[in-house]
Order: C-alpha cells, then sequence, then structure tokens
C-alpha cells in the first residue's frame, strides 16, 4: 500500500485539534520529506522514524517517503507525533495491515532504539481525541494512568514500537527488555503536609481576611511590616479551601500537563485534586507568570495557579510589566498569548494574593521603629502598586507586627481544619445560590447579577451608597464589596447580607469611614 493515514492530536494551549498523518511511498530516491507546519522537534521526526523503524525490526524502503500531517494550516509542535508518524508510514509500506490502527489515536516520542518515550499534554490531547469522538488512544507506557483519566476512552499504553507492531499484525508479543530511562524533570519528592493556621500568632484581623478570602475566592493584599505574619498566612490559604470538584480537576491536571509539571510531582498520573499554589520569585519575568516562549506559548504561573493560590511575596519588587499583565485574567479567568506561529488560550481562574511592606524599608509602622525612607522613595513604592490593580483586589488588610504580650499568652488561634469546615459550609450555600446563574463562589459575580436578581434593599447598602458619592469607591470597587458582603454572611449562614456584613466588607476593602473594628 503506497499511501496510509493515522490519527495524531496537536495541541495549541489547552486546545486539542484532531490531526490525520498522511503517509505516502513512491518511487525515487530516498527522501524523507515532512510537512504540515511542522516545528523544529517536530521536523527531526523522520530521522528519529527510520532509526526507531530499523531497530525494530521493519525498516522502512529506501524509497521517497511523503508526510502531511493535515490540516496543513495548523501549527504543529512537539515530539508526541513520532509514534503516528511511524505508523503511518509502516502502514504504507505495507508492514502493518491498511485496518489495524483505523480510529485510533497514536501519541509518543520515540527513540533511536525503538522505544516509546512519555511526552507532555496527554491528557488534553486524549481529551480532544474523545470530544472528536475517538474511543481508542495508545499512547506510551509511562502516561496510560494520565491518559485513562478521561473517561470512555480505551487506553493503551505500549513501552516499545515492535510491541505495537507486533499487536497491529497479530503476531505473539514479543520479549523485550525494559526500555532505558528517558530524561524526566526533577522529582518533586513526597508531599508536604499543608501548614497549619494554629501556627499564626496573634492576627485576628488577617486571619478573618483569609477565610473571607477562601470562603468567596477573593483577591487579597496584605500590607505591614517585615516578619509579622503575611507569607505564614499565604501559605495556609489552600489548606482552607475545599478539594476541586472533576470538571475543576480535570481542567488543573491539564494545564499541569502541557507545563509538563505533572509527571515530576507526587502521585504522577493521578487528577489534581487540591487547589495548586504558586509563589514566583519577584525577579520573575512576565513569559514566566503569564505564559510565553518561542513558537506556541506555553503556560506560566498565573495559569498553574488555575483554581488555586497565586502569591506574590514582596509584591511592588515584581516589574510592573509582570503586575499589569495579570489585570486580563483577573477580570476574564483566562489568558490569551499571541505569537507569530499562533495564539494559545490558558484558563487562569486563580486567586491572587499580594503581600507588600509600607515602605522600602519595611519600618513605616509601628512604635520603636525608624523608617530611613525619603517620602519620595515611600510614594514610589507604594506606586509600584497601581491603582486599576488595586482596584480588582477584593479584601485589603493590615497586618501588624505582633506583640511581646501576644507571644507571652501563646493561645494558639483556630487550626486550619475549624476553619476549613466553615469555609466548605460557606462555598456550599454560595453554590446552591449561584447555580441558576453559571457561577460557583462570590469571587465570580459580575456587576449586573448584583445589581440585578441578587440586589440588596436600600436600608442594607446606604453605607456602600454614600462611599460612592463621596468618591471612595468606583463602580468596579462597589461590586467587589458587594461580593464580599455576600461571603461574609455565608460565612454565618445568613440567607442574606445585613448591614453589618456590609459595613464588614466595606472595612475589609479598606474603605475611609467604614465601620470601626467590623473586621474584628
Amino acid at each position: 500500500m503506497a499511501l496510509a493515514r493515522a490519527l495524531a492530536v496537536g495541541l495549541v494551549g489547552l486546545d486539542g485539534h484532531l490531526v490525520q498523518v498522511e503517509a505516502d511511498i513512491s518511487p525515487g530516491l530516498p527522501a524523507f520529506v515532512l510537512v504540515g507546519l511542522p516545528d523544529a522537534s517536530l521536523h527531526e521526526a523522520k530521522d528519529r522514524v527510520r532509526a526507531a523503524t530499523a531497530n525494530s525490526g521493519c525498516p522502512l524502503p529506501q524509497q521517497r517517503i511523503t508526510v502531511n500531517l493535515s490540516p496543513a494550516t495548523l501549527p504543529k509542535s512537539g515530539s508526541g507525533f513520532d509514534l503516528a508518524v511511524a505508523v503511518a508510514a509502516l502502514t504504507a509500506s505495507g508492514v502493518l495491515p491498511a485496518d489495524a490502527s483505523a480510529g485510533a489515536v497514536h501519541l509518543g516520542e520515540l527513540g533511536l532504539d525503538g522505544s516509546v518515550r512519555a511526552v507532555d499534554g496527554v491528557l488534553p490531547a486524549v481529551l480532544a481525541a474523545a470530544r472528536a469522538g475517538v474511543r481508542s488512544v495508545v499512547v506510551p507506557a509511562a502516561t496510560a494512568e494520565e491518559a485513562a483519566l478521561v473517561p470512555g476512552v480505551r487506553v493503551r499504553g505500549v513501552r516499545w514500537l515492535a510491541e505495537l507492531v507486533a499487536d497491529y499484525r497479530g503476531d505473539p508479543p514479543p520479549e523485550l527488555p525494559e526500555p532505558p530511562l528517558a530524561p524526566a524533570p526533577p522529582a518533586a519528592g513526597a508531599a508536604r503536609p499543608a501548614p497549619d493556621l494554629a501556627d499564626v500568632v496573634g492576627q485576628g484581623d488577617a486571619r478573618f481576611a483569609l477565610e473571607v478570602a477562601a470562603a468567596g475566592a477573593h483577591h487579597l493584599l496584605m500590607s505591614g511590616p517585615p516578619g509579622a505574619g503575611k507569607t505564614m498566612l499565604a501559605a495556609r490559604l489552600p489548606g482552607l479551601l475545599p478539594d476541586l470538584d472533576e470538571q475543576a480537576a480535570l481542567e488543573v491536571t491539564a494545564v499541569h500537563s502541557v507545563a509538563g509539571a505533572l509527571r515530576s510531582r507526587p502521585g504522577a498520573g493521578a487528577l489534581i485534586t487540591r487547589p495548586p499554589y504558586e509563589d514566583p520569585h519577584h525577579t520573575a519575568s512576565v513569559a514566566s507568570v503569564v505564559g510565553g516562549g518561542s513558537g506556541v506559548p506555553r503556560p506560566g504561573a498565573a495559569s498553574r495557579a488555575h483554581r488555586g493560590v497565586l502569591f506574590l511575596d514582596e509584591a511592588p519588587e515584581f516589574e510592573a510589566r509582570v503586575l499589569e499583565a495579570l489585570r486580563q485574567p483577573l477580570e476574564q479567568g483566562e489568558l490569551v498569548l499571541h505569537r507569530a506561529r499562533g495564539a494559545a488560550r490558558y484558563p487562569a481562574r486563580f486567586q491572587l494574593v499580594l503581600a507588600a511592606n509600607p515602605c522600602p524599608c519595611g519600618r513605616a509602622v509601628g512604635r520603636g521603629l525608624e523608617c530611613t525612607c525619603t517620602a519620595q522613595a515611600r510614594r514610589r513604592y507604594a506606586a509600584k502598586l497601581s491603582g486599576p490593580l488595586l482596584d480588582r483586589v477584593d479584601v485589603r488588610v493590615d497586618v501588624r507586627a505582633v506583640t511581646r504580650a501576644q507571644v507571652a499568652e501563646g493561645a494558639a488561634g483556630e487550626d486550619t481544619a475549624a476553619v476549613a469546615a466553615r469555609v466548605r459550609a460557606a462555598r456550599a450555600l454560595a453554590a446552591e445560590r449561584l447555580s441558576p446563574h453559571g457561577a460557583r463562589c462570590n469571587g465570580e459575580l459580575r456587576g449586573p447579577l448584583l445589581r440585578g436578581a441578587l440586589r440588596l434593599p436600600p436600608s442594607v447598602t446606604v453605607d456602600l451608597d454614600r462611599a460612592m458619592e463621596r468618591g471612595a469607591l468606583t463602580l468596579r470597587g462597589l461590586d467587589r464589596v458587594l461580593r464580599v458582603a455576600w461571603t461574609v454572611a455565608d460565612l454565618r449562614g445568613a440567607p442574606a447580607p445585613d448591614r453589618d456584613d456590609v459595613g464588614r466588607a466595606l472595612a475589609l476593602r479598606g474603605v475611609p469611614g467604614a465601620v470601626p473594628g467590623a473586621a474584628a
């Protein structure tokens, strides 16, 4: 047979497209031509396939082999097409029966010895194949567990090309050694236990703000001197969040699969059921935080934190371009990255947590601390967090330095388990109320809904209206306060916020003239 086809999947971001791999063998000088917008790593597949087939005992004929990846207008990248190219070429040369591989998607990289090696993005690729109606996939054995997370798809994991050839030809399984270990990402080690909120000394206001942020998936800004506990509080936020539901777990696992971070996790091959936590260093570039790279852009920390927490410690020390690039995902819950070879769309619905000092030296608050910063330096430092960015942050809290009396008292606050139980109950109330409106939690509420179906009576919003009249709130800020007010009401099990709840939300926003001590 001179012409044969096999199926593969091309990923652009998290969007998978079914790709038909066509192989034609014709008389002429020996050549292997690969067309269909392959990138550099995919273009090298022709050499890997020739060597792998020869070392598997089924060499390709010394003729002209043309392989087309259709649709030819779709950019294709990575080594995951190797297995499909080999199957199509072997079928065209008559080594494999014409219908043996029909209807199955093939994913995997080939070693020169014929071993089938793991590739990134198997989960979203199999999800795309399932949506296209494919019910059978062949993947590297190392990623078979990951592929099996997709229901309704029969997964076959293979270690050697010769093993797959024998199966398609109906031959007895060959005796093959274990394939050599391919280079893999550094192992992450065993999962560490989540830090407990009981470790935090004092900080009643900050603990309440953290609980509200967890219950409503609100963005949070913590300001205070060094050593007050801002980083400790942020690290304990993921432990307060409930487990991901099945849909969210699939989304998060797919992002980590494309990013190449799935195989290095403890329990690789299983769904990620806990909200992720990303804390990039303040020297991180725009590409590392929001995603980027040559060719088709890769997901960054913002997408890896999808359905979890993105913590920016020392937020004013980040480049302004990095901070401003987060404005789109904070509003839309996704990132659209455009490059010369195409655009990629990644989900990025994360909780943003910012920590900042009051000034560059950090000693502009409290007694007994002498600030060495000039007034101009303080203004310049504060201006690094722009107004448009801060307007998107729902909860803002001052984290004061812990006093000697609080340390001597040694009374531990509530632990993570107790607070997490209240957070789960509050989220359950919100989910029941918001399910007809297509939202999961209060942090996802839009202004038209807050001012429409969920509109509160004027007697409840009187303080909010006054704050807006005197210019202390923008319209976006008003919506953010209403979101937080609903969360405060959910935490106490109320069907709707009252005036005190709105006052607490204003205090958590840091609005001047809010109810004193409402956040306590």
